[in-house]
């Protein structure tokens, strides 16, 4: 397959660029601008008949109720988490309807408030009143969660621009890399058709993509202290060549089908769906070479966005969701668990959960982001909010460095985040929490070069690369646990 033509660009001659009142609705108001061209005509005294809009809104931009929620009480928790699935949904259905009518919406934002963003309040309102009731059950009613209700439409590039996210995050190699380094801006070899290539017209963008050569280095090796965990251990579970996909989540929406809205990858336990409890797991047969390790890895696809229908084309998280291409299976995936640079690491508890990356990072913002991307050859350069362009002899690598630090009692929680965390800048893990092997994941992909891929994400997120994001339920048994820290303790490379 040869090599994504670049887009042309061209700069008409005589453009007056004219900021005018925009269609991105709060509520019910008007919140910032849009820009219109006029080519051929002045700014003053001109026609607004000639004008067509350079950019406009592209996306639905919704507050995330789970990060405002108190701690959730345990018989609480089913409820709520459906109740949360189920505002996923409202979104994702909200955000079809404003896309089958962008055009029309742009021009009318009367229509915009009164059949997308009116009625997606309307619903988010109820959500979050039978989330407060559940709590309110066993606990303190929560107050003022309505005033997350309200949703906005936003234009792609109203988005703040992604900073450094958390550093000092081990590589595959137990360097860290997790810069945002753009590498000037906008990316090249551009997609002639741009985001209409593939992915049902939602993304992602040619300005979403970089040559990794001109980024510059961005990777530094962390300083380590007398008594530092050295060791490795790799566990072995294939590239998902079986072909298990779900568009679950058994973390985030347990019990709930479609929860993800997007397509994901498994390797190693292949017990795992939406519907998959701790007695599921523990007796799941696994793709890991070492049957001691039977914990599930699992992360969004990537597909190629040459306009091939797959196999999940008419299906929820396919293209129903508007994921489309073909999905690759990884050419290398690298399960790592290494250690602290600061002590020792204690036994992670069977059934931990942890999420790293933040699956609605282009609207949420950067604060959780948490993945890493570049290619074979340059991973001393990591992206997070741009995917790499890489050379012809290179290949696409995307890893994750997951949290390291556990509460030492709990193995989810209310936002699935607060249970666990990164280390701090000097290594060590935050008061109240303490060091457990770190797993580190790397995938490789043989993809053509070019701007010619994506990850799956929620539609609204169009795509974004700063989405993505991987997810663990540790299932080691004991036995193998034990040797896991024992490795890394003890300095050794172990498998």
């Amino acid at each position: 397959m040869g090599r994504t033509s670049r887009k042309k660009r061209s700069t008409l001659a005589n453009r007056a660029i004219i900021a005018s009142a925009a269609l991105i609705l709060g509520g019910g108001g008007l919140a910032a601008v849009n820009v219109y061209a006029s080519a051929g005509e002045g700014a003053a005294g001109s026609s607004h008949r000639n004008w067509q809009p350079v950019r406009q809104v592209s996306t639905i931009d919704c507050p995330e109720v789970v990060n405002e929620i108190p701690e959730v009480p345990g018989p609480a928790r089913a409820e709520v988490d459906r109740e949360l699935a189920a505002m996923d949904t409202q979104i994702t259905d909200a955000y079809r309807e404003f896309a089958d009518r962008r055009d029309r919406m742009a021009r009318d934002p009367e229509l915009a408030q009164n059949a997308v963003l009116g009625p997606l309040e309307a619903r988010r309102t109820a959500s979050i009143d039978r989330i407060a009731t559940a709590i309110g059950r066993r606990a303190e009613r929560p107050e003022g969660l309505g005033s997350l209700a309200p949703c906005s439409l936003r234009a792609d590039d109203e988005v703040d621009e992604p900073t450094a996210g958390p550093t000092d995050r081990p590589t595959d190699d137990g360097s860290t890399g997790n810069g945002s380094e753009d590498g000037g801006g906008e990316g090249e070899g551009g997609d002639d058709q741009g985001q209409d290539a593939g992915q049902g017209g939602n993304g992602p963008e040619d300005s979403d993509f970089v040559d990794i050569r001109s980024v510059q280095p961005n990777v530094e090796k962390p300083a380590r202290l007398r008594g530092a965990s050295r060791g490795t251990f790799t566990t072995e579970c294939g590239r998902n060549q079986n072909g298990k996909f779900n568009p679950d989540n058994v973390i985030a929406a347990p019990g709930v089908a479609n929860g993800a809205h997007h397509m994901h990858d498994y390797v190693g336990n292949q017990a795992t769906d939406a519907f998959s409890g701790d007695d599921d797991l523990a007796a799941g047969d696994t793709t890991c070479r070492n049957q001691g390790d039977r914990s599930t890895y699992y992360w969004p696809v990537l597909r190629l966005r040459n306009g091939a229908a797959e196999s999940d084309a008419e299906a929820d998280g396919g293209g129903k969701d508007q994921n489309t291409g073909e999905i690759q299976t990884p050419s290398q995936v690298t399960l790592k668990f290494v250690g602290n640079p600061t002590g020792k690491v204690r036994a992670m508890p069977r059934f931990l959960r942890i999420i790293t990356g933040d699956a609605k990072a282009f609207t949420n913002g950067d604060a959780n982001a948490n993945a890493s991307w570049s290619c074979t050859g340059f991973e001393d350069r990591q992206l997070k909010d741009k995917y790499p362009i890489c050379p012809e002899d290179s290949q696409v690598v995307r890893s994750f460095a997951f949290q390291s630090c556990w509460d030492g009692q709990n193995t989810d929680s209310a936002n699935h985040r607060t249970h666990v965390a990164f280390a701090q800048d000097d290594g060590r893990c935050p008061n109240g929490f303490r060091a457990i092997p770190q797993l580190v994941q790397r995938i490789v992909y043989d993809v053509p070069p070019g701007p010619g891929f994506a990850v799956d994400s929620f539609p609204e997120q169009l795509h974004k690369p700063v989405t993505d994001h991987g997810d663990f339920i540790n299932v080691f048994d004991d036995k193998l646990m034990r040797k896991v820290v024992s490795c890394v303790n003890g300095g050794r490379k172990c498998r």
